[in-house]
């Protein structure tokens, strides 16, 4: 009779779910599987990081960017500890992620065997759902079950953990292929929420628009992991509708576009913020109201009834009450109102919300002398015209990148947005790239979060992958000095990188062709050239170090509180 093993199981599962990419790094307790690999190297590509932590980065990007399951691999104990920063970001951020890890033997378990960590435990809160295989009999239907979720209902990662035993073990080949080939029943049935609203849902719901004369639609990312930016576009011109986008949410609306207000919140523009304080109607699409967007929870939309579309229930009525909602996915109620008859005209309001635009402009009238960051990232936007896929780490040029960057195309802004993950940026950018091998990546980072993940250049440079990579250096952990400006009196405590590394040695030393700037006008000359190229670059960007990203919100208040520009602090 032939047999199978845990570690063909796992691969032959991830091959059955087109599953053809995975990050990862061999180690001990994941032994079994990676020797399989050498049978499944023509069917499965597996890319080997630097760091664990590269490596959940890594499949995020792959994920956010291409709508595909992100998948990593990593061995027990010290490896499986090093994705838990990963598990998170991608957990707040409703990825679709699948880590599987390796344990130690089952007869080990909970005897503090060399690098044995209790996974499942310390995963619990950061993880969708996670597993600890106990049978070879469960593993097939454990790993289906696990990639099911993490698209099913609202995205996020699930773990595996699978000990060394397992993997080794073997069971009926006949078996395994007549339970992997027959359909899979999940215990988690999510079918209601991608079935229609009922008439009487979507007629409320006009009628609330109907009655408002000044609406504005909130829009996040899961407006995009549903596949509806198209739709949300046509919803906006039919019902004439300004929309504001979160963090993750730019992109839904090309730059340009008439209706397009923006990113909202802390760093949003201000005028997105007036228009949001000022509306008598939000409607909320795909998001969250967290406390980045809404400062003062109390006083947000305080005058304005609140429609809340989610595809998660538990986002509904949580940090924000809400006059009415809908539990489902976004795309389907998009596709019932655009079948409306109904149609409207906000006239006077769009008059407003142009009158705004025009009073708060972000400024662009930058200097000559020496680079400001916000010249940098007008000048990569103009250089690649809004359609690259851009990565960031988390700070100031993180925001400069939102406020500067004209995203014209859904899931181009790969970032850490409810984590905030320093570090993020480069990994992510990998997997970005080999998602999208025929768009243009960058990887926009800041001089402190690009040191925490350095060492993926080895693998940019090992499989020869063409990401631009460009560090805002202002010497600086800049959003950490910029808080301590604003509420602790200029107070700078341990926030200065003066001993930064020489970048362009250590690009060099990767084998990445590299080079540092310091005027405008070299600024252009070497973007044009860096961009030019099918190969990977750094630039080392020496940016002015004083300044800060405005407008600002202050956390825990409201539009009111608004600095607009630096002169106001």
């Amino acid at each position: 009779m032939r047999e199978i093993n845990g570690a063909e199981i796992i691969l032959e599962v991830l091959k059955h779910h087109n599953i053809d990419t995975v990050f990862g790094y061999p180690g001990g307790s994941v032994l079994p599987l990676y020797d399989a690999f050498t049978i499944y190297k023509d069917s499965i590509n597996h890319i080997l990081t630097r760091h664990e932590q590269g490596a959940a980065h890594a499949a995020d990007g792959y994920a956010r960017s291409s709508g595909k399951i992100g998948t990593c691999i990593v061995t027990s104990g010290p490896g499986a500890a090093n994705v838990v920063s990963g598990l998170m970001t991608a957990y707040m951020d409703s990825t679709p992620m699948l880590v599987i890890t390796g344990q130690v033997s089952s007869q080990n378990l909970g005897t503090d065997a060399f690098q044995e960590l209790d996974i499942i435990g310390v995963t619990h809160s950061i993880t969708k759902h996670n597993y600890l295989v106990r049978t070879i009999e469960e593993l097939p239907n454990l790993l289906r079950e696990a990639i099911y979720l993490t698209k099913h209902g609202r995205p996020g990662p699930v773990l595996l953990d699978i000990p060394k035993d397992i993997q080794m073990s073997k069971m009926s080949y006949d078996k395994f292929i007549y339970d992997l080939n027959n359909e899979y029943k999940s215990i988690s049935d999510y079918k209601y929420i991608y079935q229609k609203p009922e008439k009487k849902e979507i007629d409320q719901f006009v009628e609330m628009i109907k009655k408002s004369k000044r609406p504005i639609i909130l829009a996040g990312s899961g407006v995009m992991k549903s596949n509806s930016s198209d739709k949300l576009r046509e919803f906006a011109k039919k019902f004439d509708i300004p929309v504001t986008t979160t963090l993750l949410g730019l992109g839904i609306l090309p730059a340009e576009d008439k209706h397009n207000l923006h990113m909202l919140g802390m760093h949003g523009t201000a005028y997105a913020n007036y228009a949001v304080d000022e509306a008598d109607l939000v409607i909320a699409l795909g998001m969250r109201f967290d406390n980045r967007v809404t400062g003062n929870i109390e006083r947000f939309c305080e005058d304005a009834k609140i429609i809340h579309v989610d595809i998660d229930e538990a986002e509904i009525d949580k940090n924000k009450r809400t006059d009415f909602h809908i539990v489902k996915d976004v795309n389907v109620v998009l596709e019932s109102l655009l079948k409306s008859e109904e149609e409207s005209k906000h006239e006077g309001w769009i008059k407003r919300i142009n009158e705004l635009k025009e009073k708060y402009p972000l400024p662009r009238n930058f200097p000559t002398e020496h680079i400001t960051p916000q010249h940098l990232i007008s000048k990569i936007s103009e250089v690649t015209k809004g359609e690259a896929i851009v990565c960031t780490d988390v700070g100031q040029h993180q925001m400069w990148t939102a406020q500067y960057y004209d995203f014209n195309t859904p899931n181009s802004i790969i970032t850490s947005g409810g984590a905030g993950t320093m570090g993020f940026g480069l990994p992510a950018a990998i997997g970005a790239k080999l998602a999208n091998p025929d768009r243009e990546v960058v990887a926009i980072v800041g001089d402190g979060g690009f040191q925490m993940n350095s060492q993926e250049l080895m693998t940019i440079s090992d499989y020869d992958l063409d990401i631009k990579i460009i560090i805002v250096n202002n010497s600086f952990l800049g959003m950490v000095k910029q808080l301590q400006e604003v509420f602790y009196e200029k107070r700078h405590s341990f926030v200065r990188l003066e001993r930064n590394p020489d970048f362009v040695m250590l690009g060099q030393a990767y084998g990445i062709d590299s080079n540092m700037v310091k005027t405008p006008k070299e600024l252009d000359e070497l973007l044009k050239k860096v961009f030019s190229e099918k190969k990977s670059s750094l630039v080392n960007c020496i940016v002015s170090k004083e300044e800060n990203v405005f407008p600002m919100i202050p956390g825990g208040e409201s539009v009111d509180e608004m600095i607009i520009f630096k002169e106001e602090l």
